[in-house]
């Protein structure tokens, strides 16, 4: 899966109206006039900096229409705009009106920089404290600071005022993680940290990213769909001590057992005294400012707390699986393989007769993984792309774009599945009917591309920029590119799209180390004619290197077991380690396979993981 995808559910517009009738653009607008604001900026946030976040968080798309996963909207009294990055420029046309908003490419043009060219001295520019961070924040600061305008925090977020029956706030149980899936407890995890908070003078850290409480404390929850994220605030301090800030209607019967005596269960309300009460003993608090609402910051800074910027403490031990989460991964990856090949071999006996349509071919593919052992969820929506859909990044089939399977077109299909003991993310483009030459030629670069980066070898320290060039070469030698990361990292029945590290273009200065498991994507997108990604998850290993090798190296092993459609590829574009590569890897889908699937699959395995001649 590329690096965001659509959200999980779209509003109905039809039922968006606001207070007397006006539109959300309207009733805003009215609502800024009387708060004497001059405009608000509209994140595409909620309180967590969750990637996905809850319908009651879903304040851009209530205002836009727009239901991407990233984006950010600034509204004055007379202009609007919305910015979005290349992975959405198409998507925000589709969903956005552009005679109420223009539209900005976020990398060109991004919000704090069209904010200066429209703003005027003595402007009023509002803004939710809990859904920018400080890093977001410092950009239109000094904006505002430049042309002598003001910042003004507003609580409650004017939006929330003016939206007639938002959907409440989720209260999904919370569940303990086994240790036979974890790998380590969460005593041993408070521990270390604990020692490393002492170890540099920290008291007390704020953690608000619900994967990272999830991670330290072996617990799931249900808030967010597809995502097994628990919303909840919490601090851990220096004494390995635990408090979490939580309903109370969330916590399952066992659950306080499960977290032990060092936990404690308190209320979301006792949050702020509890900031208060670290202020006022001028503790020492690390806060990750990428991370941490600028709510937080500023309850902690004017108390009196001493603010220690650092980065969230649980991303880096979270990315770096263990054995047992490992070894649960690749066991994941065999079942998810077994749903995927099932679904692929039905999509070669029916898509002939031209009757299947995207929401078709999903609803069988995930009726394939709920089939299988341990399955609790797809990890999020299937795009299921068919032609030109196929071009779109982030497609979601509705029945109003449902499009046939129709022959001599490519179909992109981007699915995961989420296990107690992994969370898988795939991708694959197949051919329906006879492909084009063009096809072939694009489809046989990408592979190229995914193959370099399946192949690194890297000496340890490398970050994923550093490699996102393997992956785009082959597409580059031609004169094209795609507009996304080539990988996200992923996590351990937690979020698909996981930090800290990435592979792509933009600057990262997290090294890869081993136990981290990213994604491998590179893709290729005409638009209005066809899409191409091929995705594979894999994980970093210890590479072993000659005698002479003076550092040690690393390396990538594949997790994905499912063949890609030979039909789509040139050999003769391959170099013979490519092709050596290519049939190596369908060696390994069958031999892993082959006593997993059903009969009618194994026949279609057998022909998808013939040797390329």
């Amino acid at each position: 899966m590329t690096v965001t995808v659509w959200i999980l559910y779209a509003l109905d517009r039809k039922n968006t109206t606001s207070h007397m009738g006006h539109t959300p653009l309207e009733a805003l607008r009215h609502e800024l006039q009387r708060l004497e604001l001059s405009g608000f900026i509209v994140p595409h946030a909620d309180e967590y900096q969750n990637e996905y976040v809850p319908a009651c968080a879903e304040r851009l798309a209530w205002l836009t229409g727009f239901t991407g996963s990233a984006g950010t909207a600034i509204i004055l009294a007379q202009e609007a705009a919305m910015f979005v990055d290349g992975r959405y420029t198409i998507q925000v046309a589709e969903q956005v009106d552009k005679h109420n908003f223009t539209f900005n490419h976020s990398g060109d043009h991004p919000p704090a920089m069209w904010l200066e060219y429209h703003v005027r001295p003595h402007h009023r520019i509002g803004y939710d404290p809990w859904l920018h961070t400080p890093r977001d924040l410092e950009r239109y600061q000094k904006v505002c600071d430049r042309v002598e305008a003001e910042l003004i925090p507003c609580s409650p977020n004017p939006i929330d005022q003016v939206w007639c029956e938002r959907p409440s706030i989720p209260l999904g149980v919370i569940q303990p993680h086994l240790l036979e899936f974890s790998g380590k407890s969460s005593q041993e995890k408070r521990a270390d940290l604990a020692k490393n908070f002492r170890d540099q003078g920290i008291d007390a850290a704020v953690i608000s990213a619900p994967d990272s409480i999830a991670w330290l404390l072996n617990i799931r929850g249900s808030d967010i769909s597809h995502t097994p994220l628990p919303l909840c605030e919490a601090i851990i301090y220096a004494t390995a001590r635990v408090a979490v800030f939580v309903d109370s209607h969330k916590v399952s019967p066992g659950l306080a057992s499960h977290l032990g005596p060092d936990v404690s269960l308190e209320s979301p309300e006792a949050f702020e005294g509890a900031l208060q009460q670290l202020g006022q003993q001028g503790q020492h608090v690390l806060c990750d400012p990428t991370k941490t609402n600028t709510w937080i910051f500023s309850t902690l800074t004017t108390q009196g707390a001493h603010i220690i910027h650092g980065d969230d403490p649980c991303a880096l031990p979270k990315a770096c699986k263990n054995s047992v989460e490992i070894q649960g991964s690749y066991a994941a990856h065999e079942r998810d393989g077994v749903a995927v090949c099932k679904f692929l071999a039905w999509l070669d006996r029916e898509t002939p007769n031209g009757q299947v349509t995207e929401l078709q071919a999903v609803a069988y593919l995930d009726d394939c993984r709920k089939q299988q052992k341990l399955w609790e969820d797809s990890s999020f929506p299937t795009i299921s792309g068919a032609g030109s859909n196929g071009a779109i990044v982030h497609y979601h089939s509705t029945p109003e774009t449902n499009r046939l399977l129709e022959p001599e077109t490519l179909y992109l299909v981007d699915s995961g599945g989420q296990y107690l003991d992994g969370t898988t993310d795939i991708t694959r483009t197949v051919a329906i009917g006879e492909p084009t030459e063009e096809h072939r030629d694009r489809y046989t670069r990408v592979l190229q591309g995914h193959i370099a980066l399946a192949t690194a070898k890297f000496p340890k320290g490398t970050t994923g920029s550093q490699l996102d060039v393997l992956a785009r070469a082959p597409l580059w030698a031609i004169g094209l590119d795609y507009d996304h990361g080539t990988g996200h990292g992923v996590g351990s029945y937690l979020g698909v799209h996981e930090g800290p590290q990435r592979i792509s273009k933009s600057a990262n200065d997290v090294a890869l180390q081993p136990g981290m498991i990213v994604s491998n994507e590179p893709g290729y997108y005409k638009t209005g004619s066809f899409g191409i990604r091929l995705e594979n998850l894999v994980v970093v290993i210890c590479e072993k290197m000659s005698k002479d090798s003076n550092r040690p190296f690393l390396a990538f092993d594949t997790l994905t077991v499912v063949p890609f459609d030979r039909t789509l590829i040139v050999v003769a574009l391959l170099s013979t380690h490519e092709r050596d590569w290519v049939n190596a890897y369908h060696v390994r889908v069958w031999t892993c396979l082959i006593d997993k699937v059903d009969t009618e699959t194994r026949a279609w395995l057998e022909q998808a993981t013939q040797p390329l001649s």
